[in-house]
């Protein structure tokens, strides 16, 4: 009787949930926009942005010149100040559109929507719930962002935010493959009762996954639980990541490493794999303060004509940039000096957002 009404309980899960297909497409795929939010002091004072400011500069600059450039401004005020100080940056100002929207943070990655295309081809937002990583730094401006610039964009928006998810926990190709880290999506402070088929399950139906390389990670090492786009990455047929010992070092375990160098793509052959190697030094910020750990190269972003990559002021930039040159002929790769960035937990990545084309391309 037990297992007759758990599988009545499951069929019911299945038709309740199991209606439309939506299909997350590739970061490297053509872009309409990408999103910052421009650092203020708002949260965490004058220091704070006045420190992230220039890596926000570059970024724009570079982007303003591959494809439009969205930017949440806290007030209107910020937004005259920032539009100033790009036009003196030589941004191409053209590209460039501001929004006004009080936010916690800049980690727009995490607390942006995902965009997807659902089964009409027509671009949707997802609006995963967002909780400040469980609850570890103020987010109840920033938890509704997504719904912002749904509303803002005029597109449909997909109510998911009884499931939390950051978009840096998640990394997916456009084969369906995707690579995540059960420490930064299933623990006690995000999703304590979902399991792992359950949450397949959602990110087949709403992002389009449907091969899964899937790591354990290390909970509590740094604020996101250990988000995959630290260290890898999926282009095409390649992972981009780093060598064994430097996935050691960067926190990752031995059975995660043979579980994620054996990952195979949906047609069942494996990955051709691309190592950046973390920076040859601990990182040192600008007022000679060291960190007393290294830096990743893999969380860079993929833009339309940009690649811009995080860099350390270090002897290993300019070999991260070669590899990444080989990898992306066609594209710009641009190095941004993140230090000051760093030593609060992110990079690039983790602070810029894909807006894909509003219909997708057949």
């Amino acid at each position: 009787m037990k297992k007759i009404l758990l599988f009545l309980l499951y069929f019911n899960f299945l038709l309740t949930y199991a209606e439309g297909i939506y299909k997350f497409p590739a970061e490297y795929f053509k872009h309409e926009t990408t999103w910052l939010v421009w650092p203020h002091e708002h949260t965490y004072g004058e220091k704070y942005r006045d420190e992230l400011e220039p890596i926000w500069i570059e970024m724009a600059k570079h982007l303003s010149f591959s494809e439009k450039v969205c930017i949440i401004v806290y007030d209107r005020n910020e937004k005259y100040r920032v539009s100033k100080i790009l036009e003196r940056s030589k941004a191409n100002m053209e590209n460039v559109r501001f929004f006004v929207y009080k936010t916690d943070d800049v980690w727009i990655r995490d607390t942006g929507p995902f965009f997807v295309y659902d089964e009409n081809k027509n671009l949707v937002v997802l609006n995963f719930g967002f909780n400040g990583w469980g609850g570890k730094v103020p987010y109840n401006r920033d938890k509704n962002l997504k719904k912002f610039i749904g509303k803002l964009l005029n597109l449909e928006i997909i109510n998911l935010k009884d499931i939390v998810l950051e978009g840096g926990a998640v990394e997916l190709g456009d084969d369906g493959t995707c690579l995540l880290t059960k420490s930064a999506i299933l623990n006690k402070n995000r999703n304590p009762n979902l399991s792992v088929e359950e949450l397949k399950f959602y990110l087949n139906k709403y992002l389009g996954a449907s091969k899964f390389v899937v790591l354990e990670g290390v909970k509590g090492i740094d604020i996101t639980d250990f988000h995959i786009d630290g260290f890898a990455k999926v282009y095409k047929d390649k992972i981009i990541t780093m060598k064994r010992e430097e996935l050691i070092e960067w926190g990752l375990s031995e059975s995660d490493i043979e579980i994620l160098y054996s990952a195979k793509n949906n047609k069942g052959k494996k990955f051709d794999f691309v190592f950046l190697p973390l920076t040859k030094n601990n990182v040192t910020l600008k007022n000679g303060k060291n960190l007393r750990y290294k830096g990743s190269y893999v969380n860079f972003y993929i833009a339309n004509k940009v690649v811009l990559v995080p860099v350390y002021n270090d002897p290993n930039d300019s070999v991260a940039l070669r590899i990444l040159e080989n990898i992306f002929p066609k594209r710009k790769v641009v190095g941004i000096d993140v230090r000051e960035l760093y030593k609060y937990g992110g990079m690039i990545h983790c602070v810029t957002i894909q807006q894909p084309k509003m219909v997708e391309y057949n």
